[in-house]
């Protein structure tokens, strides 16, 4: 159920007629009164309207309005206006305040959202919101999704569930997609802003397909307090098993997406220690995991070290090479800096070939001996990520 999996929400989703292709393109999801929100918003200079309207209202708000199919992106006024029409015609149906609504809009950036449809759409969707309607809100908010990413998890009394969308147009910079996390444990503003801010986003940033942050990138952090009893604050006993369950979630869902990465046939799982700074380590993570060269690399299952050697040097951290050691999966392929001769001869170059055929392709690389650490999770880039994205407005 995901989303719907804690206490005190309902969720829907329906096809309303916002794609072309007719599947299901209009979501719901709704918390009981005094539920709070925490939101994490894209970093690009073109957020699109509903990421705007969504950062006004996230003090007040309980419920968010999904829609799949337009982005609501470079609209200008007309856009900003569509989304505050849309939410209010929601807010009207469900008897909130307009501030009670947030918005959430996915699909081709610059086209303005299909209001007839959607405004036609809206009683239909309020007169579906279901405890049990997590899987048809899931499914309504993917555009090229192959999969709908859902994830539950347990913290003691409290319950905590997600779903998230994206598998294009995704590089670290907060996260470039849609995710939706929800629990039952009372937790106030404050403190669930600190919750999304330490669980959520260090997952979905650590998580790039194709280095392109989005127009539209969204993660929400609902919690319903439906389960009762006093609030959960830092600190306590009960704040440590949420926030794992919270991060358990986020993982999960940071997992599926790069899964279903557009025409991803291998992750990539990238982890650089001994850095100077963790800034450092994180320059190195993305370095290698946004790199074309790794990425076709890893689809042809071909294990070039140079490719990441380069990928390390270029990535702006600094770097002593004669300290660099990297492992495809457990096979040394860089030592102190040197790909050993090994490699060439065969013996190490065919252990090496065999780690890049694995689904999840681990490089781990050690910069040194400092404190910094970082990971990134990304997927190889292959022919039909070409043809997706060559096709996607035809």
């Amino acid at each position: 159920m995901s989303v719907t999996y804690p206490r005190g929400f309902r969720a829907a989703g329906i096809a309303a007629g916002l794609k072309p292709s007719g599947k299901p393109d209009l979501a719901l999801l709704v918390g009981v009164p005094g539920t709070t929100v925490a939101g994490l918003f894209t970093t690009n200079a073109f957020a699109a309207a509903p990421v705007a309207l969504s950062k006004r209202r996230i003090g007040a708000a309980r419920a968010v309005l999904v829609n799949s199919g337009q982005a609501n992106a470079a609209t200008g006024a007309r856009g900003g206006a569509d989304a505050v029409a849309a939410t209010g015609a929601a807010a009207d149906l469900l008897g909130f305040g307009a501030e009670e609504v947030l918005a959430c809009s996915t699909g081709v950036i610059g086209e303005p959202l299909h209001m007839d449809a959607l405004l036609a759409g809206l009683p239909s969707l309020a007169g579906s919101l279901s405890e049990d309607g997590g899987e048809d809100f899931a499914r309504a908010i993917m555009t090229t999704d192959t999969v709908e990413k859902r994830a539950t998890a347990d913290a003691g009394p409290y319950l905590v569930g997600g779903c998230a969308k994206g598998v294009g147009m995704i590089s670290p910079n907060l996260a470039t997609m849609l995710a939706f996390a929800t629990t039952d444990a009372p937790v106030g503003r404050q403190d669930l802003r600190r919750l999304a801010g330490e669980q959520l986003k260090p997952r979905f940033n650590a998580i790039t397909v194709d280095g392109c942050p989005s127009t539209n990138d969204t993660v929400l952090l609902l919690a319903s307090g439906a389960a009762g009893g006093d609030p959960v604050t830092p600190g306590s006993s009960a704040w440590k098993d949420l926030a794992a369950a919270v991060g358990d979630v986020g993982e999960s869902l940071a997992r599926q997406l790069i899964a279903d990465g557009e025409g991803a046939t291998h992750v990539l799982l990238v982890e650089v220690t001994g850095a100077r700074s963790e800034s450092d380590a994180r320059l190195v993570a993305d370095a290698i995991a946004n790199s074309p060269l790794v990425k076709t690399a890893s689809f042809g299952e071909d294990p070039n070290p140079g490719r990441i050697v380069q990928a390390i040097g270029s990535s702006g951290a600094l770097v002593d090479p004669g300290r660099v050691d990297v492992w495809l999966g457990d096979v040394p392929v860089v030592a102190s800096g040197v790909i050993p001769p090994a490699y060439f001869e065969g013996e190490l170059g065919a252990a090496a070939q065999l780690a890049m055929k694995e689904p999840e392709v681990r490089i781990a690389v050690r910069l040194g001996d400092g404190p910094g650490a970082g990971r990134a999770l990304g997927c190889d880039l292959s022919y039909e990520y070409v043809r997706i994205n060559g096709e996607y407005t035809t």
